[in-house]
């Protein structure tokens, strides 16, 4: 398996040892994985991803890559040619003066042949959904964000992770470029690359992910697929988090008579259901309050 977490544990110093930022996580995924991650501020979403992709070692426990321990000379090395991580904002790193020479910098930066890392970029770009001669010499800075958003990604697709670790990558996005940018991300999970993906969007992790780790206060609070998770409202409300904003819908009108699933993630399946009983009366009486 690509990446598994044997009971991890961070402290960031050695006064807070009793209070870690990851406490005990453990967890295993397969090749083409999606895993969301979600959480209240300050419940170590960040400093996981920064544990997972070697940037920090474990205070306790080990980090498996390919069943390589990260803690174990010469493995943190070789890290860097399986897991990509694209921080929040990852557009605030762009540099290059022309798109083609920021997506190039990681394949040049490892010592590929130009003929190699040429055909990198323009696959990284095509993934992206940037066409190659509208993009390639145009400078980065004149894009606009979800374009911008969009060549930070490619640059680190470019050195062909194994696993892509992205850190809330639609903040700022208006809704359309979110919704693109969310389609390219599931296009990638699909073509077999493993995605680990912080978001706020439940929404995006229900309808997204294969599997969901709740963290709170720096400890797995639930993990399961999207179905088990957000099937419990009422606990996720009691660590200040939410459900996607159909299930909540749904989980409401079943208290006035409905018997809807909670795992209908889009409108229109929602309101599919939603019809199929009221044309079927199988609400109870205080349906007609809806």
């Amino acid at each position: 398996m690509p990446l598994a977490l044997e009971r991890v544990s961070y402290s960031y110093t050695s006064y807070d040892v009793n209070a870690p930022a990851v406490r005990d996580v453990s967890l295993a995924l397969e090749d083409g994985e999606f895993l969301g991650i979600i959480g209240h501020t300050g419940s170590g979403k960040s400093t996981l991803l920064q544990l997972m992709c070697g940037l920090l070692l474990p205070t306790s426990g080990r980090v498996l890559i390919d069943g390589e321990d990260l803690s174990q000379n010469g493995t943190r090395k070789k890290v860097h040619t399986k897991v990509g991580m694209a921080f929040q904002y990852p557009e605030y790193q762009l540099f290059a003066p022309s798109v083609v020479e920021d997506i190039a910098f990681g394949p040049r930066n490892a010592g590929m042949p130009a003929a190699e890392i040429d055909q990198r970029v323009q696959e990284a770009m095509a993934a992206l959904g940037l066409d190659y001669d509208r993009y390639a010499w145009k400078s980065p800075f004149e894009l606009s964000g979800g374009e911008m958003r969009r060549v930070a990604l490619a640059g680190v697709l470019a050195s062909n992770p194994k696993i892509l670790i992205l850190d809330e990558p639609t903040a700022g996005l208006d809704p359309a470029g979110r919704n693109r940018l969310m389609q390219t991300i599931k296009e990638i999970n699909t073509a077999g690359k493993t995605i680990i993906m912080v978001s706020h969007s439940m929404e995006d992790i229900a309808n997204h992910a294969t599997q969901v780790l709740v963290l709170n206060q720096g400890g797995v609070f639930s993990h399961g697929t999207p179905e088990q998770v957000f099937a419990q409202p009422i606990a996720l409300r009691a660590i200040n988090l939410g459900v996607p904003q159909t299930t909540a819908f749904a989980s409401d009108l079943n208290e006035r008579g409905f018997d809807l699933p909670l795992n209908l993630y889009s409108i229109d399946a929602l309101a599919d259901a939603i019809a199929l009983q009221l044309e079927s009366g199988l609400t109870g009486g205080d349906s007609h309050a809806v």
